[in-house]
């Protein structure tokens, strides 16, 4: 082909929605319903997005990451399962519809096909076929099955609990939502209230969800940690303090704690705002009923607490000592504990814990010590602001004195359940799973509730109970409490007039089990056994740190609790689990203090900025997570309008490990373009004269061409293999250099370089390695149903190997030696090294070492 005849450079606006139809009518990724053994199976899973109308970049870094992996694994020889759904259900539909003057569906609908077709420009290697959003009834219907087969399976129970309550949106609020003790949307104070709701028994799996995180080998360590942190495994004491004078028929209050060792350092007795000893107090006393009803105003969530002012109220009640004959303590209420933990009674030690000791200085009471650091004078020792956490020896402290802090835990254990005033427990901080909800866009609760019967399961032939369409948003609180009939219905057991549960669930349950039906998405009863139990576990999930805690836990419990049914045979959701880091862009603030969006701003080449509209210099954050507060967002659909989705996946893969936070740069995103430009030309200009596909190379010729080729298929096989995406990315950089270097080398070496290129940036930038594959063999099918390219082993071997060079440990040096080389070579060439000989300065070397592979160590 004449020069002047080719295409001045690559259209990627036509090749990409040409290859993503290719790729559609060819059904390309369609997963068998069962894996059939024929090849082994790979389920990988980005975690699903809300659909609030766009994608924005880090749905293109997580879907990228994903879909990298199916495309590898499905050239590796899988059968992969790659599917997409929405997690559609939510508040933020709601608020459209009261805002907007629309219906959730409506709004939710739209979203979801603006968003998908967003994603099928990124040209993700998905299988649509399997898409569900979950709030389609076919999909909520089998989850209210999975609910009631949890109900019949003793896992879920309606019991009563204090809630956060809005009194004007009539709805019960998450810790998060409430704002310096006010409901996020309404504004007004919230209040503490006692109401019956549903919940997962998830406890019941405790220690088995804690357990199994030591099997979970393939999770990032600190996410296991965060996990278990939450499960919050505590080995103690429950211990009964009897009551100076009983009060309300209550003569005791029971306490866990995980310091029995300090009860000799009790100071006071401490009960939460709920606690039943502190209404009883709030009944004689008008000005603790105030204290309570203003710690009930105050947002619940553990971040809130630790912040706020440590406050209380002496209720005028004392307990016993379990252990000190005739001493009494003050029973307080303070607004650090909590009813959901523990019993909702600490007794304070201030000596041992700085809250306590926070505690303790702001009321004036007494703070014993009782554990003596190493190294201190019992007779000086004091506690100054600073309580004494770390271990020592118990002083002060009766006949634990001497004792050691795990030695003085036991023998105060023994002590106690001598005296019959308590018992060795463990202790979780787990609590069950709340999942009542009061709104109307979720899955409806599937029960009713007759007051003959009680609450009855709504039998299997009247589900899915489906959310009515007419319902005014204009009222405050749950349209479905507020709707003329849909709660009226006859009880399923006597006929009598009953109503439906108007509660709806936690959206975490929506996406506690999504990845399950994902195996039999239309199928009529929640899972198909053979499908789920072929597929599951999924081999790869990927999705944000911020889902570290609450949605992988609530998706191990609810395959457990599958597990537990007989209805999977895996008791873990998630084989290996990667958690990628955020996309960040520079933020711009003009001189008058408004964020300014990165189009309207100049940035130079020092990295600095000016206002487009005023010339005036502006001040640049660097590294902030994009936002829309800050307006540096980045709309993936203009990127790929102005350069492509391969080049946007490239370039997200290419600045940093995959599990680190990254920043979009213009810079970048056109280094990223300008490579794809080069990769075209490369193959376009050698395309017309090269030998036909198959040529063997001529023996020896373009050898280091040759070697170039094979150790990039090894070293990007290697990157992929392990995670290292931009690491794979430098090496086809690198590759890319070689081949230009070699110019107009043998014609097999090139040509096989050429498809080795094409084939290897597949899984990164498909479109372009299709375009890149038909210039190289026309009518020669799509690189997608390619296999993995395999290196000639014998090629890529290295010729020679660079090793460190250390002097007493410290680095000194380095040399390359051939591969093989004998000890002999390899001391002599190390001794031989000018900063080697400096750092031995002639003295004698007393032994040498030598690890293959890595390094020379001398001993002078």
């Amino acid at each position: 082909m004449n020069d002047s005849t080719l295409p001045a450079r690559y259209d990627f606006a036509s090749a990409e929605p040409r290859w993503q139809r290719e790729w559609e009518a060819g059904a390309c990724f369609a997963a068998p319903d069962v894996p059939d053994g024929s090849k082994p199976k790979y389920y990988v899973l980005e975690m699903f997005p809300y659909p609030s109308g766009k994608i924005h970049m880090g749905h293109v870094r997580n879907y990228t990451l994903g879909d990298v992996v199916a495309r590898y694994k499905r050239a590796r020889g899988f059968q992969v399962l790659h599917p997409m759904g929405w997690d559609a259900f939510g508040l933020p539909a709601e608020n459209a519809a009261r805002e907007r003057g629309t219906h959730p569906a409506a709004w939710t609908y739209q979203n979801i096909a603006n968003m998908r077709a967003e994603l099928k420009r990124m040209g993700l290697s998905i299988e649509w076929d399997r898409e569900f959003a979950t709030c389609d009834p076919a999909y909520y219907g089998q989850q209210q099955k999975l609910f009631l087969q949890f109900l019949k399976g003793g896992l879920v129970e309606r019991k009563e609990s204090w809630v956060n309550w809005d009194p004007v949106d009539h709805t019960v609020l998450a810790n998060e939502q409430v704002i310096d003790g006010r409901g996020w949307r309404s504004g007004a104070p919230v209040e503490k209230k006692k109401l019956s709701q549903w919940f997962f028994s998830i406890t019941k799996f405790a220690p088995q969800l804690l357990e199994a995180l030591d099997g979970l080998d393939r999770w990032p360590e600190r996410v296991k940690l965060m996990q278990a942190n939450w499960i919050g495994r505590s080995e103690g004491a429950r211990v009964r303090f009897d009551l100076a004078t009983p009060v309300a028929g209550q003569e005791s209050v029971e306490v866990f704690t995980t310091r029995p060792d300090t009860l000799f350092g009790m100071s006071f007795l401490a009960v939460a705002a709920e606690h039943p000893l502190a209404a009883a107090a709030a009944a004689q006393n008008p000005e603790i009923a105030a204290f309570i009803a203003e710690v009930r105003a105050l947002g619940t969530s553990e971040a809130a607490i630790e912040q706020a002012e440590k406050r209380g109220i002496d209720t005028g009640l004392r307990v016993k000592h379990p252990f000190i004959e005739g001493a009494t303590y003050p029973v307080w209420i303070a607004n650090f504990v909590l009813m959901e933990y523990g019993t909702g009674a600490i007794f304070g030690c201030p000596s041992g814990d700085q809250r306590d000791l926070d505690f303790a200085r702001k009321y004036g009471l007494p703070v014993p010590p009782v554990i003596l650091p190493p190294g201190e004078d019992p007779a000086t020792f004091a506690i100054g602001k600073t309580a004494y956490t770390d271990d020592g020896v118990l002083y002060n402290s009766g006949f634990l004195d001497g004792l050691s802090t795990a030695a003085g835990k036991r023998a105060a254990i023994d002590a106690l359940e001598a005296k019959g005033q308590g018992k060795g427990i463990v202790n979780w901080r787990l609590r069950d799973w709340g999942v009542s909800r009061q709104r109307y866009w979720g899955c409806p609760i599937p029960v009713i509730h007759c007051d003959a019967c009680g609450t009855q399961p709504v039998p299997e032939d009247q589900l899915p109970v489906v959310l009515p369409e007419d319902v005014d948003f204009s009222k405050p609180g749950n349209p479905l409490d507020s709707h003329p009939t849909w709660k009226h219905v006859a009880c399923p057991s006597c006929g009598k007039p009953a109503l439906r549960e108007t509660d709806t669930c936690d959206t975490f349950v929506d996406s506690s089990w999504y990845f399950a039906r994902f195996t039999a998405p239309k199928a009529g009863t929640p899972l198909v056994a053979d499908a789920a139990n072929g597929w599951l576990p999924v081999d790869q999930y990927i999705g944000g740190i911020e889902h570290a805690i609450l949605h992988l836990l609530y998706s191990r419990f609810f395959t457990r609790g599958l597990n537990h049914l007989g209805q999977l045979e895996t008791a873990e959701p998630f084989a290996g689990l990667f958690t990628q880091g955020m996309v960040q862009h520079a933020s711009y603030k003009s001189q008058d203090g408004r964020w300014l969006a990165p189009d309207e701003v100049e940035v130079a080449a020092d990295g600095s900025a000016t206002d487009k509209a005023t010339g005036l210099p502006v001040t640049v954050s660097r590294n902030d997570k994009m936002s829309k507060s800050k307006r540096n967002t980045i709309d993936p659909g203009a990127i790929i309008d102005h350069y492509g989705a391969d080049t946007a996946r490239w370039f997200i893969l290419s600045d940093n490990p995959p599990e680190r936070d990254m920043e979009w740069t213009e810079s970048g995103v056109s280094g990223a373009s300008r490579f794809t430009q080069r990769l075209w030309r490369l193959v376009n200009g050698a395309a017309g004269t090269l030998p036909a596909p198959g040529t063997e190379p001529a023996e020896g010729a373009a050898r280091d061409l040759r070697r170039a080729t094979h150790r990039t298929i090894a070293a990007v096989t290697e990157a992929l293999e392990t995670f290292s995406f931009n690491v794979a990315v430098a090496r086809i950089h690198e590759f890319a250099n070689a081949i230009e270097a070699a110019g107009e080398a043998d014609g097999a070496a090139r040509r096989e370089a050429l498809e080795a290129v094409a084939r290897l940036v597949s899984p990164m930038m498909p479109h372009l390695a299709e375009e890149l594959w038909s210039l190289l063999r026309p009518g020669a099918g799509l690189v997608a149903n390619l296999p993995w390219l395999e290196s000639d082993a014998d090629l890529a071997r290295a010729d020679s190997v660079t090793l460190a060079v250390q002097v007493l440990g410290k680095l000194r040096g380095t040399i390359s030696v051939p591969v093989g080389a004998d000890e002999a070579t390899i001391f002599a060439a190390a001794e031989a090294e000018e900063n080697v000989q400096r750092a031995i300065a002639g003295r004698p070397i007393r032994k040498r070492i030598h690890v293959p592979g890595r390094i020379v160590n001398f001993v002078v």
